[in-house]
């Protein structure tokens, strides 16, 4: 039997690492029109920064800390989350573990092999969100 390799975490995300994922992502977002909040945590899911657009509504500030926060304490994109429960069954479990956001756009910030934080967005459909997670991420 093989088993997934585990992936550890580093040292944490550097500011101006941050502000490079952060302006990737704002990029992606202005060029597509979105309103959105935009949260980068470091490894130990503390925030480093937080970028609220123009116009994006004032509850998306908590809910892309809340998924840049599930991102690095599970290792894995929210996405994740989300698409297990939408198959429902033993899946619904998942609503019981409290941080494990079930929303996409929140990404982990891998350097080296390792997660040195994570990206979170909010304020648009999940999958924009994802979309404008994915441009930041892709910047580190």
């Amino acid at each position: 039997m093989t088993s997934a390799k585990v992936i550890e975490y580093g040292n944490p995300i550097l500011l101006n690492e941050a502000k490079r994922v952060l302006a990737a992502a704002e990029e992606e977002a202005v060029a597509n029109g979105l309103a959105v909040i935009i949260a980068i945590v470091d490894s130990a899911a503390q925030l480093v920064a937080l970028h609220r657009l123009d116009h994006a509504q004032f509850g998306s500030i908590a809910v892309a800390t809340a998924k840049a926060e599930a991102a690095v304490k599970f290792k894995r994109p929210t996405q994740v989350f989300e698409g297990a429960l939408s198959q429902g069954g033993v899946h619904l479990r998942l609503l019981a573990i409290g941080d494990a956001t079930p929303i996409a756009g929140g990404i982990p910030l891998v350097r080296d092999g390792k997660i040195i934080g994570a990206i979170g967005v909010a304020g648009m459909l999940p999958e924009q969100d994802l979309q404008v997670a994915a441009a930041g991420a892709a910047a580190l």
